[in-house]
């Protein structure tokens, strides 16, 4: 029989990575059984889900607050279903406040654990680095920065290099996208990207909606196309479109927003994982993000992040490549002039798109099968004599 893994994924960003990875196990491993919380593309990998991925989807300090004690309930039943029936090894993928107390518990019973995608220790909340050396026996790091910092804290860490570096193609084709979803092959098409979780669909669906219709207002040849993650999300949207901008050309489309972002000239995005998709996807970028008023002030006033973009398509490139348009600058009368502004300067759309390649090209690692083939040096060692030193190497330099 073949080895059982566990994994958890929070929301559809690791869904997207842990599907990745698992294909890439199960080429190494085709008997292993894979089961944990996935979403459509883990599950479709093979993963066995015990709750839906839904139900631990949740972003920003307070907004945690209002669902925590399902949040607990929901660990605490993961902790007991892979303590009664023990993987052979388990898999975090990214949502540390979550995973990395499940790991810790688990690696205490003698569970070997990695987690996937690292803390943002580097940026905030520094002192996490001794709860990490605690839950897991390897980190793998998917920036080369992040690898860089752990291994200087004595953090049993890989860099593997970005799984969706290696699945979106260096070059990408407009025209096919375009026909795909439908629309004119000629004409400016922005992208508007709200987020994949409600809490930010509702913050901003109404500032990207009225700045869509700002410019729209002012060049009528502007269309507009918005991916959706799911239908409960994207009839929540549509509501919205109807209230506050009923004319609006805007097509929504259910996921796809790899195609959509590829098909646009611009794209609007929440902050977060889409703007690392964009950049990939070589599109220039406006971003946009609102939270909670008490999570902002934790941000800004007290100064617990410690990094100075939030984007992480900025971070990466080093520079504010990709305007920000955070909290109170979240609004219309910023972003529009800006949108505009962009479209119109076809030097400095080249210029982003050169150096959103050049990012690219230092992410791709074929980072599943990187990430795969550490995993099982991981199994392999835990299984003969001398595991804690072979362990120990993971941590050296690659």
């Amino acid at each position: 029989m073949g080895l059982t893994i566990g994994i958890v994924a929070n929301e559809p960003s690791g869904d997207q990575l842990g599907a990745l990875l698992l294909r890439a196990l199960r080429e190494q491993m085709p008997d292993a059984r894979f089961v944990g919380v996935a979403g459509p593309l883990m599950q479709a990998e093979g993963c066995k889900t015990l709750m839906p991925l839904e139900r631990l989807s949740v972003m920003g300090l307070v907004e945690v607050l209002r669902v925590l004690p399902d949040l607990l309930r929901a660990r605490a039943e993961l902790l007991h279903h892979f303590l009664a029936a023990p993987p052979d090894l388990f898999i975090g993928v990214d949502a540390p406040d979550f995973n990395l107390g499940l790991e810790r518990r688990l690696r205490a019973a003698g569970i070997v654990t990695v987690h996937l995608v690292s803390p943002t220790v580097w940026a905030w909340r520094a002192g996490r680095v001794r709860g990490i050396r605690r839950a897991v026996d390897l980190m793998l790091s998917i920036f080369p920065f992040e690898a860089e910092f752990l291994q200087s804290q004595r953090v049993p860490v890989r860099y593997i290099g970005h799984p969706l570096a290696d699945a979106i193609p260096l070059e990408t084709d407009q025209a096919a996208a375009r026909a795909q979803l439908g629309q004119s092959p000629a004409g400016p098409l922005v992208a508007l990207l709200p987020g994949s979780r409600r809490s930010e669909v509702e913050r901003l669906a109404a500032p990207l909606l009225l700045t869509a219709l700002a410019c729209h207002r002012q060049r009528k040849a502007l269309r507009f196309i918005a991916p959706m993650v799911s239908p409960a999300l994207s009839r929540r949207f549509d509501a919205l479109r109807a209230q506050l901008a009923p004319a609006l050309p805007l097509q929504l489309v259910s996921g796809q927003s790899r195609t959509v972002i590829t098909a646009a000239d611009l794209v609007l995005t929440a902050s977060g994982t889409a703007t690392l998709e964009t950049l990939l996807l070589g599109r220039p970028m406006l971003v946009a993000y609102r939270m909670h008023p008490l999570t902002w002030w934790l941000v800004k006033d007290l100064r617990l992040v410690k990094v100075p973009y939030a984007a992480m398509a900025n971070l990466l490139v080093g520079r504010e490549l990709a305007p920000e348009f955070i909290q109170g600058r979240c609004d219309p009368r910023w972003m529009a002039p800006a949108l505009l502004a962009l479209l119109d300067d076809a030097p400095r759309r080249a210029e982003v798109r050169a150096e959103y390649a050049r990012v690219h090209r230092l992410l791709r690692r074929d980072a599943a099968r990187t990430g795969a083939a550490a995993i099982l040096e991981l199994i392999a060692a835990r299984a003969r004599p001398g595991a804690a030193s072979a362990i120990a190497d993971l941590a050296a330099p690659r």
